[in-house]
């Protein structure tokens, strides 16, 4: 029984891999729009593809960035200012995406554009704090996308979604990990909306890499802004000594972040140039051998394990 099962997992392996290595070809006149090209994921995958002929639309967040991009890449890569919290914003890319594209449609939409902050106890942060993450994070990324699927429906192309191993297990807190639990449920109901057909989505679930969004000013800065702040009250509740702590934990868990980005955007671009993308791309140690396991595990085991990664204040 045992040669058998061990039999059929090898054959499932070697089916997997062979599936992964089917690459799609003659992909040079395809277009590929990608938000939050500023810098990271977003910026690192233009400059890739851009390098392997398709026709990249890079939407950067501020002018700088898209003339940094611009410098980096060739003429055939095109750049836009797109902010995804502003509704106007948004109009104006997907008419300028439709212009671009013409009748050939979409082949790819990355939705990478996201932020990490305000990032702190959820008694610390007011509903504003939480909107401004809910916006860029999610509703951005929604809006963008339910405008741009009827040009990627003309061309059956693929999405991609940025989410985060966060998606799978919350414990910091700050709006950072609900919207990506929003991705990664948005994704999956996109997948199975009828009016989606012939276009394929994948979510992409990063651990903890370094960033834009990673790499802010101190975080000691910044949360002590916050924390000055404060009303008293809450102060006085969690004290000096709690802060102390948070900031410590919270500034090793930003510097132990994995500087290799490509990793990420490896499973980015094969999303979009693959026969057959996976739904779901965990990319980092820390997703596949920590995370995602303890996403499995009995509520008590997964509280246990992840308690000691920040401090709590009946521990301080």
């Amino acid at each position: 029984m045992w040669l058998w099962l061990l039999t059929l997992v090898g054959f499932y392996i070697l089916f997997r891999w062979y599936q992964d290595r089917q690459i799609l070809q003659n992909l040079t006149d395809k277009y590929v729009f990608i938000t939050g090209c500023d810098s990271g994921f977003g910026n690192l995958l233009a400059c890739k593809l851009d390098g392997q002929g398709l026709c990249v639309l890079a939407a950067c967040l501020t002018k700088q960035g898209a003339e940094q991009l611009k410098e980096a890449t060739s003429q055939r890569l095109q750049t836009i200012i797109l902010d995804v919290t502003e509704s106007e914003s948004v109009a104006a890319a997907v008419d300028w995406v439709r212009q671009q594209v013409g009748d050939k449609g979409l082949w790819g939409l990355v939705n990478n554009a996201g932020i990490l902050l305000p990032l702190a106890p959820f008694e610390w942060l007011t509903k504003a704090d939480f909107q401004k993450v809910m916006d860029v994070n999610l509703m951005g990324l929604i809006e963008v996308t339910v405008n741009l699927l009827p040009l990627l429906r003309r061309a059956k192309g693929r999405i991609v979604n940025i989410a985060s191993i966060m998606g799978r297990v919350s414990y910091i807190g700050g709006a950072y990990n609900m919207s990506k639990y929003g991705v990664e449920a948005f994704s999956d109901g996109l997948r199975r909306d009828p009016g989606s057909f012939g276009v394929k989505v994948s979510i992409v679930e990063p651990g903890f890499f370094r960033t834009h969004i990673t790499e802010f000013h101190p975080i000691e800065e910044y949360l002590q802004g916050l924390w000055s702040h404060l009303p008293a009250e809450i102060k006085n509740t969690y004290g000096q000594k709690f802060f102390d702590a948070y900031c410590r934990a919270t500034q090793q868990m930003v510097s132990g972040t994995n500087p290799n980005l490509s990793l990420v955007t490896d499973c980015m671009e094969h999303a979009l140039t693959a026969v057959y993308p996976r739904t779901r791309y965990a990319v980092g140690w820390d997703a596949k051998s920590f995370y995602i396991p303890i996403s499995y595990l009995p509520t008590v085991l997964a509280d246990f394990l992840l308690t000691p990664s920040l401090p709590r204040l009946n521990s301080v």
